[in-house]
């Protein structure tokens, strides 16, 4: 449709969300079960000119180099910008920020780059882990919510989501590098799901009344650099 590739996914939901995700602004439909494709059609032809101005925006949005995982590369925790050194060493791998500027990543001799990648993707997970806890104490008692669990999870489309049937909630991995503040944003976006689970006029206002600068953040984490990967559904 108008060169665009569609994926539409069919729910038991009530009503049509559509979507534009990086890094090429690849477009999805959550239909309801009950409308025809018709009805998806026109409504993502209602939304075309939307749909350019949100691909013309990652086409301008920047990209990470591929990272290699040598020193000296530049890599981002809770949205500083960090100098990346390598160690060769014996002992378990492991990594270590020095200051605010430097992360030490201890390898063993001949690692490579897809090993270290992991090394260091463990602990983003375990940074974010640590981060997202006591929001997520916090923000439970303050929204009335009980998540049934909540863990982190590298994601390809979204930087969190919440399953108000199983009340099971995940945040992306790669918020550990996001500054704090889009870390907390995601984690009362995704709780008051479990109060409201669409993006409606309620839920806008529940996120008015208790994150009043939500719009902002969530601005600041969309223009973020992306990832080089071609990320797919």
């Amino acid at each position: 449709m108008a060169g665009l590739t569609i994926k539409v996914v069919r729910k038991d939901i009530k009503n049509l969300h559509l979507g534009v995700y990086p890094p090429a602004g690849w477009v999805r439909v959550a239909a309801p079960l009950v409308i025809s494709d018709e009805v998806v059609r026109l409504a993502v032809i209602d939304k075309l000119a939307w749909i350019r101005l949100q691909r013309s925006k990652f086409e301008q949005q920047a990209r990470q180099s591929e990272r290699e995982m040598a020193a000296g590369e530049s890599h981002y925790v809770f949205g500083r910008r960090c100098r990346l050194r390598v160690h060769e060493v014996e002992g378990a791998p492991r990594v270590a920020a020095r200051g605010v500027a430097s992360l030490d990543l201890f390898v063993r001799a001949g690692a490579s780059p897809a090993q270290r990648a992991a090394v260091l993707d463990r602990w983003y997970r375990e940074q974010l882990k640590a981060v997202a806890a006591p929001m997520f104490r916090a923000w439970q008692d303050r929204l009335g919510v009980q998540p049934s669990a909540w863990g982190v999870k590298r994601m390809k489309t979204k930087w969190g989501s919440c399953t108000p049937a199983s009340r099971r909630v995940w945040l992306n991995s790669e918020l550990a590098k996001k500054p704090v503040e889009c870390i907390e944003y995601i984690v009362v976006h995704d709780l008051l799901h479990l109060v409201e689970p669409t993006h409606g006029e309620r839920f806008v206002a529940l996120m008015n009344r208790h994150l009043p600068r939500w719009a902002a953040t969530q601005k600041r984490l969309n223009a973020a650099p992306l990832g080089h990967e071609e990320w797919t559904f």
